[in-house]
């Protein structure tokens, strides 16, 4: 019984979860399942608006669509296939569901909640993004250092009040205050996750001598990790500076510099990290990817990697098959012509036949 009412609840947060999200229908874990037409249609329609909001990646001759629910004979069997890929590309941290079991897992209506459920996560936080993609800042605020930073706080914080579903607060109201909203909002909104779910990557409270570690740690990354950035963008702008110097470039020049600039223009040596990314981190971060997984290499396999060099020839350059120059001594000639005696002449000494 115990188990039931966890899946009861369990379903019920994924109802209200797909809700908000204004996806309507859910009849709850009886009708989970791959095998449901209902279930794959659900998971195909989350999937397709993810892709819509770029959190999948789509190549330019593959489909838009994630997902594909069909109702063939195969159609169960295609639609575990592609979610499959799908959660890898994801990096979904639930290893029932993306190991090699997971058309078993998903038998059981729990897994199928979990899947849901973290479809749901991904697709708020899509939309979040989206959103911040679109914000307004209003008008042009004051220059300066310091404004430039206001204006991000302020942006950060109309993103999380929209996210709550709370108001714009009211000029003049105080700052305790508005975080005392924040604070009973969210307090009232973590009791419908699930259980371990936002689990915080930093898990130890934190004291005064920590916190100054800690920022005077992020100090120096920052600083380390900015000039890597800068040595990288000057090697990129020597090697986009080299393209300009062929025959062919000085008619198609223009063409390139619209191109290039407004890409490099974005490109700045500062990070924009900072403590707040650190607080805000899931546990789900700290899982690694390896740089030669299929999901890591489809962003960054090119045609050029099928290419395979053939013989090239020998160049030399070994040291050990280097001979060391030698001085060599000239005598003085009769006709007075020549070196003076005794001034030696650096050169190859002639091996002996």
């Amino acid at each position: 019984m115990e188990g039931a009412e966890v899946e009861a609840r369990e379903g019920a947060s994924v109802a209200r979860d797909l809700l908000a999200l204004g996806y309507e229908g859910f009849s709850g874990a009886p009708s989970l399942g791959p095998s449901c037409p209902d279930f794959r249609a659900l998971c195909a329609r989350l999937a397709a608006e993810l892709a819509s909001l770029g959190a999948l990646e789509r190549e330019g001759g593959q489909s838009a669509e994630a997902l594909r629910a069909g109702d063939g004979p195969d159609a169960e069997e295609e639609f575990l296939r592609q979610l499959a890929g799908m959660l890898q590309e994801l990096h979904c941290p639930d290893r029932a569901l993306c190991g090699g079991e997971g058309a078993a897992a998903l038998r059981d209506p729990g897994a199928c909640l979990r899947l849901l459920s973290f479809l749901c996560s991904e697709l708020q936080a899509a939309r979040l993004l989206c959103l911040y993609r679109r914000l307004d800042p209003g008008p042009a605020p004051p220059c300066g250092e310091g404004a430039e930073e206001g204006a991000g706080m302020v942006q950060e914080l109309v993103l999380t009040l929209r996210a709550l579903g709370l108001p714009r607060p009211k000029p003049g109201t105080a700052a305790s205050r508005l975080l005392w909203e924040l604070h009973d909002k969210i307090s009232e909104l973590l009791p419908s996750l699930p259980p371990g779910f936002l689990q915080p990557l930093l898990s130890f409270p934190l004291d005064a001598p920590r916190w100054e570690a800690l920022e005077s740690l992020c100090q120096r990354l920052g600083d380390q990790y900015c000039c890597r950035r800068c040595l990288l963008l000057k090697r990129l702008d020597l090697t986009t500076s080299s393209f300009h110097w062929s025959d062919r470039a000085e008619a198609q020049g223009e063409a390139m510099k619209a191109v290039l600039i407004p890409i490099r223009e974005a490109l700045t040596p500062e990070s924009d990290v900072s403590i707040a990314h650190v607080l805000a981190a899931r546990a789900d971060l700290s899982r690694l990817v390896p740089a030669t997984s299929k999901a890591a290499r489809q962003g960054t396999c090119c045609a050029i990697n099928k290419v395979l060099m053939g013989n090239v020839p020998d160049r030399g350059g070994r040291p050990n098959e280097l001979e060391a120059p030698m001085p060599s001594w000239q005598s003085r000639r009769e006709d007075g012509g020549g070196r003076k005696a005794g001034h030696q002449n650096w050169g190859r000494k002639k091996k002996k036949k």
